[in-house]
């Protein structure tokens, strides 16, 4: 059998009686969190024309709530909306050995195709599991410093693999209709990383493509239209045609083992994950040292090789962002507002904080290296190491090895609450009580009770 028959024939007979309490407990903190983002970036400036789209040219009055709207249209077009929400913010989930965000890509359509049929929360606990599994799984398989490489972004392209599994689970596809849907997927996944030349929003758009291409795979599979039997592993297949050096073997290693989902990471720190262990070494050092901005002659920082393109270079175009894309993606803006705000959230993600002439200054003072310690390291952990120097000839120093967030040091339920308070700002109490307590206890309801509070 097939690595890629093999993974369906697990994938479609998993139950939720299978789940660890642990992996029940993970899914019920990444949907948490995944719901506060789409709430959030309803409002994001980036999603206006989204909106507008679906109120201009798509149908409505269907069963899918489009997240802090008024709208519901049918799932393969809500999820456009939902996954273009929840990730254009840069604080959703992050596996570090795939280099992905599973959330932005699997809850979308769980949520979707849940609202179409009816599931209950153990439904989506469980199809959410299953697209997490393969996400992450074809996300290692890639060796994603190849994919990125041939420029390529992960979330979307893998992404598209995962929706198409979540659906098939949803709508209780037969195996052979599963295989079908995610060979029909291997023709969609599309992601370019050319939204790092000029800060376009595209990034953005990557999880909500993936998420419509992969119901679209599933509709179509379930009608009887037919994919190839080997999307995944094929002389043609994913792997070879998206990385030039993959690991197919990754694809079904220790499958049937404790599920991936447990080892995804939680995001604190509203930019790209790169930038995610400097910030918390950085705090680390203000924790124990009072820095004044005015002393700071010399930022130093450890980061591991596959960071530089993402986040370090071009270093003129890192070190002058134009817009809040721009600042997600730089290491040097990262590192500034941290040392001037010991923070780094959706407030500091702003074009005021850009044109700060305390950021700016700042930002010239930050000096990046490949740190060949850390690089030996990476992608089982994403270090980095921050020395700060003064003009008092101080030297200040922290080395990170898991980020916050990270499951070797993960946030707990009230890190999570909060940091879901914090986020969705256009809620009232009331409504983020009811959205809170319903996913505490969603192995035990509908759906759809709880995506009515996710309404403007």
């Amino acid at each position: 059998m097939n690595a890629s028959s093999k993974m369906v024939e697990y994938l479609s007979s998993l139950k939720f009686v299978d789940l660890s309490s642990e992996t029940v407990e993970s899914t019920r903190s990444l949907y948490l969190d995944y719901l506060g983002l789409s709430l959030r970036g309803s409002a994001a400036e980036s999603s206006a024309p989204v909106i507008n789209m679906l109120k201009n040219r798509l149908p409505g009055n269907s069963t899918s709530v489009v997240s802090g709207t008024d709208i519901t249209t049918s799932p393969e077009y809500a999820v456009i909306a939902n996954g273009c929400f929840a990730h254009s913010l840069e604080l959703d989930d992050v596996v570090n050995e795939a280099s992905l965000h599973p959330a932005v890509a699997v809850f979308p359509a769980a949520t979707a195709i849940s609202e179409m049929t009816g599931a209950s929360g153990k439904d989506l606990i469980t199809a959410s599991a299953v697209g997490y599994e393969i996400m992450i799984r074809l996300g290692r398989a890639l060796n994603p410093r190849e994919h990125y490489r041939r420029g390529f972004h992960p979330t979307g392209t893998c992404g598209t693999f995962a929706a198409a599994a979540v659906a098939s689970r949803l709508l209780n596809l037969r195996e052979d209709e599963f295989l079908n849907a995610l060979g029909i997927a291997a023709s969609q996944a599309a992601a370019s990383m050319e939204f790092l030349a000029d800060g376009a929003w595209t990034k953005r758009f990557h999880p909500g493509w993936a998420c419509h291409s992969g119901i679209i795979a599933a509709f179509l599979a379930s009608e009887g239209f037919k994919g190839p039997s080997r999307p995944i592993e094929g002389k043609n297949g994913f792997l070879s045609s998206y990385s030039e050096a993959p690991s197919p073997e990754l694809v079904d290693k220790d499958l049937g083992g404790r599920l991936l989902i447990n080892d995804t990471s939680i995001k604190p720190h509203a930019c790209c994950r790169y930038n995610q262990a400097p910030i918390d070494a950085i705090q680390e050092i203000l924790k124990s040292h009072r820095v004044p901005v005015e002393e700071i002659e010399k930022i130093k920082i450890g980061a591991v090789k596959t960071a530089f393109p993402i986040v370090i270079e071009p270093e003129e175009h890192k070190k002058a962002p134009q817009s809040v894309v721009d600042a997600q993606f730089s290491l040097p803006f990262a590192a500034a507002v941290t040392l001037l705000k010991n923070r780094a959230s959706l407030d500091e993600y702003t074009l005021q904080m850009i044109g700060s002439q305390e950021v700016k200054i700042l930002m010239q003072k930050v000096e990046c290296y490949t740190d060949e310690e850390l690089n030996a390291e990476f992608p089982q952990k994403w270090p980095a190491r921050v020395n700060i120097y003064t003009t008092k000839g101080e030297n200040y120093q922290a080395k990170i090895d898991y980020p916050r967030g990270d499951p070797q040091n993960p946030l707990s339920w009230d890190e999570l609450v909060q940091k879901f308070n914090d986020v969705v700002n256009n809620l009232n109490k009331e409504t983020k009580n009811k959205i809170i307590n319903k996913v505490k206890d969603l192995e035990n309801i509908k759906i759809s009770s709880l995506s009515r509070h996710l309404k403007a």
